[in-house]
């Protein structure tokens, strides 16, 4: 029999009311951000599964919808929005669009429809060398609030600043690369000069 131990943690309720202060609520009266733990995040995963002993072995193959840990860093504390369920399109959409088929058998690679929405992730608490960083209230408002500052920009002109500078370092590098050719190369490309007058 195999059993699984995952450590597990409620996010604290002080921290969810820094985030629903932050963030808001949605339209079903929930907190438009949340904390969860990695290994408290469980998503629909629909597939092939191959489940093996300890040893390695195949014991058997099932076709299926599982729930499976979100994100692969199980040990984290994540940060998630709300998405309404109108940005998934409609059901028949989703299912068109996820739909897998594995021996004949169709599977939602994506689980049901999320006809009440769904928490998509923000951010991953961690520090720069991806060390372990507690989770505070006022972490988790700054990080909600920095979210919600962000949208404010539409994203036609963040992408319109950004491929901009793009143009312009490119076109800075090649009036180096040309000078920097122009300057190895012989005046005239080793040709007499002469003066037609």
């Amino acid at each position: 029999m195999i059993h699984i131990v995952r450590e597990t943690h409620d996010t604290p309720e002080t921290v969810a009311h820094r985030l629903e202060r932050a963030g808001g609520i949605n339209r079903l009266g929930e907190a438009n951000y949340r904390a969860v733990w990695g290994w408290n995040r469980l998503a629909w995963i629909g597939g092939k599964f191959e489940d093996r002993d300890e040893h390695g072995a195949l014991l058997r193959e099932r076709i299926e919808l599982r729930l499976e840990p979100k994100y692969p860093a199980v040990n984290r504390w994540h940060i998630e929005r709300w998405i309404p369920p109108e940005v998934y399109g409609s059901p028949r959409a989703w299912y068109a669009q996820t739909i897998e088929r594995e021996n004949g058998i169709s599977v939602p690679a994506l689980g049901p429809y999320p006809s009440r929405g769904e928490y998509e992730h923000c951010f991953t608490l961690e520090g720069p060398s991806c060390q372990f960083v507690q989770l505070t209230p006022t972490i988790a408002e700054h990080i909600a609030r920095a979210i919600e500052w962000s949208r404010k920009f539409p994203r036609s002109a963040k992408k319109r600043r950004l491929y901009d500078r793009e143009q312009r370092e490119e076109r800075l590098y090649e009036a180096w690369a040309y000078d920097l050719l122009d300057d190895s190369v012989p005046a005239f490309h080793k040709q007499p000069f002469v003066t037609v007058a």
